[in-house]
């Protein structure tokens, strides 16, 4: 159902998918104390304020909107809890990802949703809050997304399906393995839905795997014709040649220093459908931005004629970007 001027506290209701836009004024104070540290030591920059730790890029992206307001856009938290009692492969994986991203996870996004609580009106989150599945994981999107919770905040990215499987099954027969468990933690239909905000239509799909079905393709449609703004909320950004370079020249792990040529860049989809529906975003004149994470960068640049693509780095690193919607 369409909804015009929602208050806060029910901009939620109705769910969003692949990513979650959550109204701040729901979040809870986050405890000072979180995430004191790991194996004994200090917080991290423990003796600056919690909001000091915090990186954040300032974006303003003229929608349409019938009065402007504001939103906290973070991506890739990962946290990587396991209970004692989980299994051996989900406990090693704990203890192995938690160094890969520096077992300050949870204090990030403490301190993202308290500075939320404070500056913005929403705190939208494009996946990948959690970096496999785990009952103590579970329990952690319990605590901050979901009727009750701490916190309320949400989202699905690729790593939300991984469960101890090789990533080369990364199909959608894949993701449906695990699609009633992550149905049961995360409040919202994964597939595609919309929130309308002072007139700005957020569509949000999970497109996990880089793909887009036909069925999400039939339903953006119907948003399209809702004649409203639009701002498209996903995981995984639609690759633009500033976007290709940027991330290729962060992955690069052998020559670093090499500058990606992008002029021969051309954009590869894994299907024709995911293709067809990127030609048809390109030439649809009511989509205004387009909102994702996954590449572990803050990146940004033109999308089509009419909105320009934002890419938000990790939130395992303390960053997130402020957006002003006018």
């Amino acid at each position: 159902m369409q909804r015009q001027g929602i208050s806060r506290r029910d901009f939620l209701a109705g769910g969003v998918a692949a990513c979650a836009l959550i109204a701040a004024s729901r979040l809870h104070a986050a405890d000072e104390s979180a995430a004191p540290g790991v194996a004994g030591q200090p917080g991290l920059f423990a003796g600056r304020g919690r909001f000091e730790r915090l990186s954040l890029v300032c974006q303003h992206i003229e929608a349409g909107a019938e009065k402007p307001f504001s939103l906290l856009h973070i991506s890739d938290t990962h946290l990587t809890a396991a209970y004692p009692t989980e299994s051996e492969w989900t406990r090693r994986q704990a203890r192995r990802r938690a160094r890969v991203f520096g077992g300050f996870q949870e204090q990030a996004l403490a301190d993202s949703l308290a500075w939320a609580k404070e500056h913005v009106d929403y705190v939208l989150h494009t996946g990948d809050l959690i970096d496999f599945q785990s009952e103590a994981n579970f329990d952690l999107v319990r605590k901050y997304y979901g009727e009750g919770g701490a916190m309320m905040f949400g989202a699905l990215g690729n790593h939300e399906y991984y469960y101890g499987q090789p990533r080369d099954k990364e199909t959608d027969a894949f993701k449906h393995e695990s699609r009633a468990k992550l149905s049961a933690a995360y409040p919202f239909d994964v597939d595609l839905a919309s929130t309308v905000v002072n007139g700005v239509n957020f569509v949000t799909l999970d497109n996990v795997f880089g793909t887009v079905s036909a069925a999400q393709a039939t339903r953006f449609q119907s948003e399209v014709s809702k004649g409203l703004p639009i701002v498209l909320c996903q995981h995984c950004p639609f690759n633009t040649p500033n976007i290709w370079r940027a991330a290729t020249r962060f992955w690069n792990k052998t020559s670093p220093k090499v500058l990606p040529d992008a002029s021969k860049w051309s954009p590869v989809c894994k299907d024709a459908v995911t293709k067809d529906f990127v030609q048809y975003l390109k030439a649809q004149p009511l989509l205004k931005a387009i909102l994702a994470g996954h590449d572990h960068i803050s990146v940004c640049d033109r999308f089509s004629p009419t909105a320009m693509e934002y890419v938000v780095g990790g939130n395992f690193l303390f960053l997130g970007q402020e957006i002003i919607f006018s």
